[in-house]
């Protein structure tokens, strides 16, 4: 059976993950590095600049909640329909992500540009931090419709068999911003030097012009979302046919916004350079994370398709490859990342004081990607199941459950360091929880190919084969 332009249902499984998942780890890549870049050129302004950056990461995770958890519930419900061979129900489906990343994006700008400050304190902003990052939101904020298009657009691409669309759409914008965040943040090439501000102006323009080519090749690249006037209109059925899948997922990104407030106000009384270190870890470890997640993008519309066309030993199947190459991948990018902390850290300042916290940092930071790994590839299952809510569950217990209360626990124990450490540990314990919850879920999987496997021929289902 063929989907978009490759055949999800047939052929060698492994060479079909990684064409499914290459261009999303490309992409993801690209964003993590200027992510990474983005953090370089700011710490060269100084610490306190990173400081007040990393104040504004919970905005960049509501933005990320939304489109990636409405993109998730998105792809997955138009990978089954396709599986189903419900054209038209998925090629609605695209009409409706028009619509919601333009209501949420205006939401967004009206929050943020009637309560920047509370929202900057609520985040764990300070005084001395919260001036720097007004400068940055007000601006980031304005290219919310344009990102949260690109985010969910993506996932109908993928969910197409088309994943090299989403990629390019991304190049794109890391493309964009990478040239024009140097310029824009020192004033060089006859820009204006415009410090924190510039990187934000970078982005928007990056983000405007990405989401404009995904809406382009939405229209007319993509061989089966050929959408017309009348798939504009509100389907409700279909939105909350959409939700239902990837609320979960909106929500349990919302969780991660709270983890990343909850170490912000932690942090904030160990000074700026304690924040600094956060902020470049995120962006160190968010690299790695970035391919994991994109391998897990490719696993998703392979497991809604095969739950679609009832191909469970190869659903199975798919899961088992993803989890071995994850492993494999994070288990080397760690080890990697921790010999070489603090010649990494090296090209982001000179700052020795900021090198000596953040070395220690990284190295525990990072510490857990090999059971990362796994754990994204079987939350990315049950997405592609449709299982929406048991994903969020066991991402809650990966990013919430654990962490944030290990965070107060260790940093009453230890300090700064205990920060960091509740890391790796509360990683350990839900990866063993999420390990044997999907284990359960692949052997009922099992059970159901094996009623398949033995249920009896009838004589129409014999005739008909035999003619």
């Amino acid at each position: 059976m063929k989907y978009g332009s490759l055949n999800l249902g047939e052929g060698p499984i492994l060479p079909l993950l990684l064409k499914m998942s290459w261009p999303s780890m490309l992409a993801m890549l690209s964003m993590a590095l200027y992510n990474l870049m983005d953090t370089l050129w700011l710490a060269r302004l100084s610490p306190q600049t990173i400081a007040a950056f990393t104040i504004t990461f919970p905005i960049q995770m509501i933005f990320a909640a939304i489109g990636v958890g409405t993109g998730v519930g998105a792809g997955s419900y138009a990978a089954r329909m396709f599986g189903a061979g419900e054209m038209d129900k998925a090629r609605k489906t695209a009409g409706q992500v028009i619509i919601l990343s333009v209501f949420s994006g205006v939401v967004l700008i009206a929050v943020t540009f009637s309560f920047p400050d509370l929202m900057l304190q609520v985040f764990g902003g300070t005084p001395d931090t919260i001036v720097l990052a007004r400068r940055y939101i007000l601006w980031i904020v304005l290219g919310a419709p344009f990102l949260l298009f690109l985010m969910m657009a993506n996932n109908l691409f993928r969910a197409e068999g088309q994943p090299s669309l989403s990629m390019y759409a991304v190049l794109v914008f890391t493309l964009l911003g990478a040239v024009l965040d140097p310029l824009l943040i020192f004033g060089r090439c006859g820009f204006p030097a415009l410090g924190i501000e510039g990187a934000a102006i970078a982005a928007v323009i990056g983000q405007t012009a990405s989401g404009l080519l995904s809406l382009y090749f939405l229209l007319f690249k993509s061989p089966r979302f050929k959408l017309c006037l009348a798939d504009l209109k509100p389907d409700f059925n279909i939105i909350r046919s959409i939700f239902q899948t990837g609320l979960p997922s909106v929500l349990m990104n919302l969780v991660f916004t709270l983890v990343i407030i909850v170490y912000n106000h932690i942090l904030a009384p160990y000074g700026h350079l304690a924040l600094a270190t956060l902020g470049i870890c995120f962006r160190i470890n968010g690299l790695v994370m970035m391919i994991l997640f994109g391998i897990g993008h490719g696993v998703m519309p392979l497991v809604g398709f095969n739950l679609g066309a009832r191909l469970y030993e190869r659903l199975i199947n798919t899961v088992k490859v993803a989890v071995y190459c994850s492993s494999f991948f994070a288990g080397i990018s760690s080890i990697l990342i921790i010999i070489f902390a603090d010649s990494i850290l090296s090209f982001f300042t000179n700052d020795r004081e900021l090198i000596t916290i953040a070395a220690p940092a990284l190295r525990i930071f990072v510490s857990p990607l090999i059971l990362a790994g796994p754990s994204l590839v079987w939350i990315n299952m049950f997405i592609g199941l449709g299982k929406g809510v048991t994903s969020m569950i066991l991402l809650f217990i990966r990013d919430a459950l654990f962490l944030i209360p290990l965070m107060y626990l260790f940093s009453l124990w230890m300090g700064r360091d205990g920060v960091w450490m509740a890391q790796p540990v509360s990683a350990t314990a839900a990866f063993f929880v999420i390990m044997v919850w999907s284990y359960r879920e692949l052997e009922n999987i099992r059970k159901k190919n094996g009623r398949i496997e033995n249920a009896p021929v009838s004589s129409d289902d014999t005739g008909a084969s035999l003619s």
